[in-house]
C-alpha cells in the first residue's frame, strides 16, 4: 500500500504539478544545499513513518489502513509525542519532493493536503477513535497535540487496582 501512496502522492501528482509550472513558464527554485535538505527531510520523515507503522502493527495489532485499523489504542513510540505521525510523514515527504525539484506548486500542494487532512479527515478519524476507545482516547487526545510534538512522551494513566 505504501508503494501506491508514494507512487500517486509523491510522484504522479508532483510530476503533473511541475508540468503545470513549466506550462505557465514559472522557473524552479534553485538554492544551495537544496538537494541535501530534501534528501534529509525525506529520510527523516520516512524513518518516522516506518517507526509509526511498526508501532501501529505491534502495539495496535493493526495497520494505518481504515480496512485493518488498530484494535488497541496506540500511545507508544512516535504516538507518545504527536497524535498523527503518519500524516506528518506524508506531508513532510511531499514537501521534500517539492524542495528537491524546486517546485513551489508541489510545496503548496502539501500545505493544502495538510489543510484537507485537518478539516475533513481528522474529525472522522478522531470520532472513530473516540467511539472505539472512549475515555483512554479522550485523555490521550487532551494531552497530545495533533501536529506539534510534546516535550516529553505521553504516559497513559493506568487504572488503579484495588488491594486484595
Amino acid at each position: 500500500m505504501i508503494v501506491v501512496f508514494w507512487s500517486v502522492f509523491l510522484y504522479l501528482v508532483p510530476v503533473q504539478l511541475m508540468r503545470v509550472e513549466a506550462w505557465l513558464g514559472w522557473s524552479l527554485l534553485k538554492l544551495p544545499g537544496q538537494s541535501v535538505v530534501a534528501y534529509s527531510l525525506f529520510a527523516l520523515a520516512g524513518s518516522l513513518g516506518l517507526w509509526s507503522g511498526v508501532i501501529m502493527a505491534v502495539a495496535g495489532r493493526g495497520t494505518p489502513l481504515p480496512l485493518d485499523t488498530a484494535r488497541e489504542l496506540v500511545v507508544r513510540g512516535p504516538y507518545a509525542w504527536v497524535r498523527n505521525p503518519m500524516a506528518i510523514t506524508g506531508l513532510t515527504q511531499g514537501a521534500a519532493v517539492g524542495i528537491f525539484f524546486g517546485s513551489g506548486l508541489v510545496v503548496i500542494y502539501c500545505v493544502l493536503g495538510g489543510l484537507v487532512w485537518q478539516i475533513f479527515v481528522r474529525p472522522i478519524e478522531e470520532a472513530d477513535l473516540a467511539a472505539r476507545f472512549g475515555r483512554p482516547y479522550g485523555a490521550y487526545r487532551s494531552q497530545v497535540a495533533c501536529w506539534i510534538p510534546r516535550r516529553s512522551a505521553y504516559v497513559a494513566e493506568t487504572p488503579s487496582v484495588p488491594p486484595d
